[in-house]
């Protein structure tokens, strides 16, 4: 998921020239992400998705505690945190925070619907080759 995550992100990251935050740019995706899944799961759904999400990667970025989800599903900074962190800890905990929004969804709904999703909103080049680790599940059958 981390890999399928970065592929995501760095996707967005080349296609945004604005001048955004560096949290805007490293939270795209899963804003890109929020109007398909708050329809297939409605938007209390969607919010206890990303909220669990957010949970999960608070143990690997411990700066998202920062973060909050609004009633609609997006994502925000409290304070002024986002000035007090460096980018690169910002662009890891949009990595981090993607996967686990990607595993969590992968989990509910499968893998195939999630790239079904994905493929929908994103970039269908970078997603050919990504099996979401079927192929470790076919050589520990070998």
């Amino acid at each position: 998921m981390r890999d399928f995550a970065e592929r995501l992100i760095a996707y967005e990251t080349r296609g945004n020239k604005s001048s955004e935050t560096n949290t805007s740019a490293a939270f795209h995706v899963c804003e890109k992400l929020r109007p398909q899944l708050a329809n297939l799961m409605g938007n209390t759904g969607f919010h206890a998705l990303v909220s669990r999400a957010l949970a999960l990667a608070t143990t690997e970025a411990p700066w998202l505690r920062a973060m909050h989800v609004k009633s609609d599903g997006s994502l925000e900074v409290l304070g002024e945190h986002e000035a007090q962190v460096d980018p690169e800890r910002i662009a890891e905990g949009g990595v981090v925070l993607t996967a686990h929004l990607l595993g969590l969804l992968a989990t509910f709904i499968g893998e195939d619907l999630t790239l079904q999703l994905v493929r929908e909103v994103g970039p269908k080049q970078l997603l050919n080759d990504l099996d979401l680790g079927k192929r470790d599940k076919n050589e520990k059958g070998k």
